[in-house]
């Protein structure tokens, strides 16, 4: 028994490091081509309008009632303990630092990188890569550098959005719901507010876009078994995309914070 456990660990840990070996060379080699960025700047800008416009209305409407609950959670967590006067500051700090960047990395997951994984599977099962290929077409260059790029790119200007939207929904919830003055809300937000919170939870979405990016391509250049293979390549990439997403924000906020 313990033998057959050995082997499956053993088989586990080797297959593990193989495919990080794949997707360090995938990174690599978007990096390597960003040298070859003018001859895919179209591509570039149809993936940053696919990723940022085009996720606009679905970030809005979650930073929207995340800020609202996050109000209603700060009220509760200081009724009886700090003065309501702290709530904007509070908040807003949870918004910036955490908030905003976790659930709109794990919402572009959910959209984005399934989306990559899904399309980049496809053309590799209907055997489109391999066209590309034949005719001298680098896939990395042409298919993964522009989503990787606009990924990255997009991210933070999706989670100033975000910010932006979230403690309004907070100060919405703060103003009628719990008689908080909007004086009161706003010099609480401008007294608490820290210019390194903001470029922290911005360093964390360019890494989290990246990530969401990253694995997406690899999934989808590795789909194999037709149109199921697609389906579950789709699942894994937002399944890895949002635990990556996690693990990494615990790490990023001992490094940043």
């Amino acid at each position: 028994m313990f033998k057959n456990i050995f082997q499956l660990l053993g088989r586990k840990t080797l297959t593990f490091l193989e495919e990080f070996g794949q997707i360090s060379l995938l990174l690599f080699g978007m990096i390597k081509n960003l040298k070859n960025l003018h001859r895919t700047r179209k591509v570039v800008l149809r993936q940053m309008e696919h990723i940022g416009v085009d996720s606009l209305p679905l970030v809005i409407i979650i930073s929207i009632f995340t800020g609202a609950v996050a109000a209603w959670q700060a009220a509760y967590q200081l009724k009886g303990i700090a003065p309501m006067s702290l709530l904007g500051g509070t908040t807003s700090r949870a918004i910036i630092t955490e908030l905003g960047p976790v659930l709109t990395g794990i919402v572009i997951a959910g959209r984005v990188g399934a989306s990559i994984a899904a399309e980049l599977g496809t053309m590799k099962v209907t055997e489109q890569i391999d066209a590309l290929e034949i005719m001298a077409i680098d896939p990395v260059r042409y298919l993964a550098m522009p989503r990787f790029l606009a990924s990255v790119l997009m991210m933070p200007i999706l989670v100033i959005f975000a910010n932006t939207i979230a403690i309004s929904g907070a100060f919405v919830v703060s103003d009628y719901f719990l008689n908080v003055p909007v004086n009161v809300f706003f010099n609480s937000v401008r007294q608490f507010f820290v210019f390194s919170d903001l470029t922290g939870g911005l360093i964390k979405t360019v890494v989290f876009g990246g990530v969401t990016a990253l694995l997406g391509c690899h999934i989808g250049f590795k789909t194999a078994g037709g149109a199921e293979g697609v389906g579950l390549a789709t699942i894994r990439s937002f399944v890895m995309s949002a635990a990556m997403i996690l693990i990494l924000d615990y790490f990023l906020w001992t490094l940043l914070f």
